[in-house]
C-alpha cells in the first residue's frame, strides 16, 4: 500500500502593504504632533544674556517688592486690576502685556495677574527680563 503524500502548500503573507499603511500612519503622527499648542503659559527667566526690548503698542505692568503696582504708570492693586485690563483691551494694537516684577514679589501675585490677564483677552504675556552681567562670573 502506498500512501501518497500530500504537497503541503506554504502560507505566504504579503505585507509590503500593511508596512506602507504603518509607515503612512507614522509619517502622520509625526507630522501633527508638531503643530499642536500645548496650553500653558510661555515665560521667560528672570535674567537672560540675550534680552532685547521691543517698541510695539502694549500694557505694562510694573509689581514692586513692597506691594504697589502700576499700570503704564497709573497706580493700581490686585483687586481692580482685571478691570482695568478689560477697559485697556480694545485699544490695544497689539494684545500684550509686558509683566515688570521685582524678583522679591510673591510667586502667586505674579501667576494672579497673569491669570488675570489671560481671561481679560490679552493674548501675549511677556515676562521682563535685564542682562545678566559677565563680570560678576569669571567663568562665563
Amino acid at each position: 500500500m502506498q500512501f501518497v503524500e500530500k504537497k503541503r502548500r506554504r502560507v505566504i503573507i504579503n505585507i509590503t502593504s500593511l508596512i506602507d499603511v504603518l509607515f503612512l500612519l507614522l509619517i502622520f503622527f509625526i507630522m501633527s504632533s508638531t503643530f499642536t499648542e500645548q496650553p500653558g503659559m510661555k515665560l521667560e527667566l528672570p535674567e537672560s544674556q540675550s534680552a532685547t526690548s521691543e517698541k510695539m503698542k502694549e500694557l505694562i505692568l510694573e509689581m514692586k517688592g513692597d506691594g504697589r503696582i502700576t499700570l503704564n504708570q497709573e497706580p493700581a492693586n490686585l483687586e481692580n486690576l482685571e478691570e482695568l485690563f478689560k477697559r485697556a483691551v480694545p485699544s490695544l494694537e497689539e494684545k500684550t502685556l509686558v509683566i515688570k516684577a521685582d524678583k522679591h514679589v510673591p510667586h502667586g501675585d505674579v501667576v494672579a495677574v497673569m491669570d488675570m490677564a489671560k481671561l481679560s483677552g490679552l493674548e501675549k504675556l511677556v515676562i521682563a527680563t535685564k542682562v545678566k552681567s559677565n563680570e560678576t562670573d569669571p567663568s562665563l
